[in-house]
């Protein structure tokens, strides 16, 4: 009897403690420095409890959430909860939501758990996302479905620092290309045939074609390269909670174990879909089920949209079944398509009678070797064990890879249809492993169904309550060269905050006037987009819009509060892209106790200034420039210094303001300062006056004055500039610096009515020091090295 009432004691005790478990849930996050070798080379991170990425939290629909944030850093930081709908004082925004913590304080997030799915966690200050402060959030349902499951957090890792990535980006080398061999460069444009191609893309003004800003030495699969994952066997279903959460780096994902069924987006379930691949974008989230065929290691490629590399997640044991493995892009065929895009103003064209929305055309589609056919480069690709081989695709054609007719493809890299609506090629698919167990996925472009907005449907009614409807139109805007990123061609601190209230539906109609692509993400709040599915939209809050199209979204506002929407690369929102929704007659947010001071800082992003500069050393002289600059501004001074005396020397410095819509305006002042002694001054025997081309007496022997001019970027990215000084005199120049020659031979050139004039090679040898000579009409001709910051 005892026995009984003990167990009947135990019992209640421990279900009691369950029950209360449930309710409330502590996790404590330590936030501190570390150094990882994630790719071969020792750097600086940031781990929250000494993890990259940060661990994983749990909780049940229902719960509430006691999330003690304990900062170790010598600087603050900040835990932003991603796509979690909670008080807005907890939306961790620094200085908009939230007060930011401070160095060796600690802050409590406490909220109740309101919603189920696959949601993340990572700082929203400064660069501390793209240094390790990432994780998983999964909020499983009262009636959990009994898949097995596995938490997948997908990221990059750069050997450079995250604030040197962010600056070199500002400063507009092209180092990143050079690194993923995308420098597009006249000889690589005259030996492939696209020379015609590269002079009409820098005719209107364009640097070269790219899909992604930054290159990364390293991707992640929960912080490891390659994750063998054996535990799974033959018939198992799993179910893969997948976050993006790299920093700028959309992911291709492809399974070699068939198809992939996609079951929730965003955290939000939608009627199951099935596919081949999907891409994936910054800052999104999917749930994808893959069953496990047969007593083989099944691989879960993911590979970043540049294609530069790849990371893979092995799924079962026993040998190992390789996934499609992508090809390099062709760019060329993507610049050309981007010429036919862009009018000489800089905005997109061919919009007229197109309806482009929910990723239905993708217009890299004209790069995609596996679509179009005509990869002969080599790929990397797994076999056997453990091992990893480059194999040559002439000899053994890459994973998944098509040769179709290309009269059947259409300029936009889409199939052209006979009139039955069926594939010109009228090829069909076929499944296959071969005695390698690789994956074959037929050999036509329609036979990879690949994931779209548009086929996301929810399994309940998502439409908004019968309120009042106002609509904004955000145009997505940029400027590559200068690395400025903007809605409606303002960044976050030059637009005011949009004024919205309780009781109303918002709806946004995003057009992207870009090239890229742009994760969009609206915090504290869920949209639904309009693709197609009526009453049956999708939820999300996070909408990838691709280059050209128009999409559109809406969400009930039943909140308060200042929620950010921004998009999700963590450059272009720096840079400025993103809007403040404010909430009317909100009540004071206690974390925000002196709104200006909040404000200035949180604007403080995309006005930051960038110091950047080259500086040559040559058998000549010195010349060079050191510039400092953010959106709008820039305060620069270059010089030329002769090595002998009769060379002389000048400096030239100013402060100028880039203006009009793509920045290629730059009105300018400041002071010139030129001397050598090469000629005969006034009143000396052998005395001979000189002038310019305009006819005026010249005085750049011996000139010191102030300067007025304008600055304007010509087609083919030459610089011309007029400026009046002082005294009166007027110089007309015209310039150019890093024409790209070869992959890492640049030219610059420069001439003016003063009668100077210069030429110079330059070839990079690393991202800071290139082997360099020029000639210049006062120096002579000289050679050694420059330095690049």
């Amino acid at each position: 009897m005892k026995a009984v009432i003990f167990i009947i004691f135990f019992s209640t005790l421990f279900f009691s403690q369950k029950c209360f478990a449930q309710k409330v849930v502590r996790y404590d996050l330590y936030v501190a420095d570390t150094t990882v070798r994630f790719s071969g080379k020792e750097r600086h991170a940031i781990a929250i409890n000494g993890s990259i990425p940060a661990p994983t939290l749990y909780f049940n629909e229902g719960d509430t959430a006691e999330i003690w944030v304990h900062n170790l850093l010598k600087k603050e930081t900040s835990i932003h909860w991603h796509g979690l709908i909670l008080p807005n004082q907890y939306d961790g925004v620094p200085y908009l939501t939230t007060a930011p913590i401070k160095p060796g304080e600690s802050h409590l997030f406490k909220f109740p758990i309101v919603q189920n799915g696959t949601y993340w966690y990572h700082s929203h200050t400064k660069t501390q996302e793209q240094d390790g402060m990432y994780g998983a959030l999964i909020l499983y349902k009262r009636n959990e479905p009994a898949y097995k499951q596995l938490p997948i957090v997908l990221s990059e890792w750069s050997n450079m620092k995250s604030h040197e990535i962010d600056r070199s980006l500002h400063n507009q080398t092209d180092w990143f290309a050079i690194q993923k061999s995308s420098v597009q460069s006249y000889a690589e444009a005259i030996s492939t045939g696209y020379f015609k191609t590269k002079v009409g893309n820098e005719w209107k003004r364009m640097l070269a074609m790219d899909v992604s800003d930054v290159y990364y030495d390293r991707f992640l699969i929960n912080g490891t390269h390659n994750n063998e994952q054996p535990q799974f066997k033959p018939g198992d279903k799993v179910q893969l909670r997948i976050v993006n959460g790299g920093a700028s780096s959309y992911f291709w994902l492809t399974w070699a174990g068939g198809k992939i069924t996609v079951v929730a987006n965003d955290g939000v379930d939608v009627v199951p879909v099935e596919v081949d691949r999907l891409i994936i974008a910054v800052s999104e989230t999917y749930d994808v089920i893959v069953t496990i065929p047969d007593n083989h290691s099944y691989e879960f490629l993911v590979t970043p949209e540049d294609r530069t590399k790849h990371s893979s997640l092995w799924l079962g044991s026993g040998s190992k079944v390789i996934a499609p493995h992508l090809p390099k892009l062709k760019y060329f065929e993507g610049m050309q398509m981007m010429n036919d895009m862009m009018k000489m103003n800089g905005d997109m064209t061919g919009m007229e009678g197109m309806q482009m929305s929910n990723q239905k055309m993708d217009m890299n589609t004209v790069m995609y070797p596996e679509i179009t056919g005509g990869s002969d480069l080599p790929y990397k690709n797994n076999v056997g064990d453990d091992k990893i081989r480059e194999v040559n695709p002439e000899s053994n054609k890459p994973v998944g890879s098509m040769k179709i007719n290309q009269d059947s493809i259409n300029r936009d890299g889409s199939m052209k249809m006979d009139h039955s609506g069926h594939n010109m090629d009228n090829v069909h698919s076929e499944i296959q492993i071969d005695s390698t167990h690789r994956m074959s996925m037929g050999n036509s472009p329609t036979d990879i169904v690949t994931l779209n907005y548009s086929m996301l449907r929810s399994p309940q009614k998502t439409t908004l309550p019968d309120w009042p409807s106002r609509t904004f139109i955000f145009e997505l805007t940029g400027n590559m060269n200068r690395y400025v990123w903007t809605i409606n061609n303002k960044t976050l601190s030059e637009a005011d905050t949009i004024q919205i209230q309780k009781g109303e539906n918002i709806r946004i109609v995003l057009f992207n006037n870009t090239m890229m692509r742009h994760p969009m993400h609206l915090h504290g709040h869920f949209f639904r987009v309009i693709n197609g599915q009526g009453e049956f939209a999708p939820l999300k809050n996070v909408l990838d819009i691709m280059p050209m199209e128009t999409d559109t979204i809406e969400f009930a506002a039943t909140e308060s509060g200042d929620w950010f929407f921004h998009c999700h690369i963590l450059y272009h929102m720096m840079a400025g892209m993103g809007r403040v929704f404010s909430y009317k007659n909100s009540p004071v947010n206690p974390e925000i106790p002196n709104p200006k001071y909040a404000r200035r800082k949180l604007y403080s992003d995309d006005r930051m200034f960038h110091l950047m500069g080259l500086v040559s050393l040559e058998s000549n002289g010195s010349d060079g420039e050191v510039m400092y600059s953010n959106t709008r501004w820039v305060a620069a001074t270059e010089w030329r210094l002769g090595l002998h005396a009769r060379h002389g020397y000048e400096s030239e410095s100013y402060i100028g303001r880039y203006i009009g819509k793509m920045q290629w305006w730059l009105p300018f002042a400041g002071f010139d300062y030129h001397y050598n002694n090469r000629a005969a001054k006034p009143g000396e025997l052998n005395y001979k006056p000189e002038y310019n081309l305009l006819g005026q007496l010249s005085n750049q022997n011996n000139r010191k004055t102030v300067i007025a001019g304008l600055r304007y970027t010509l087609p083919m990215l030459v610089i011309a500039e007029a400026r009046v000084d002082g005294n009166g005199k007027f110089r007309f120049q015209l310039m150019r610096e890093d024409v790209p020659v070869s992959n890492r031979l640049r030219m610059n050139f420069m001439a003016n009515t003063d009668k100077e004039y210069m030429f110079g090679l330059r070839y990079i040898i690393t991202k800071y020091i290139s082997v360099s000579s020029h000639y210049d009409s006062d120096m002579g001709l000289g050679a050694g090295f420059s330095f690049t910051y």
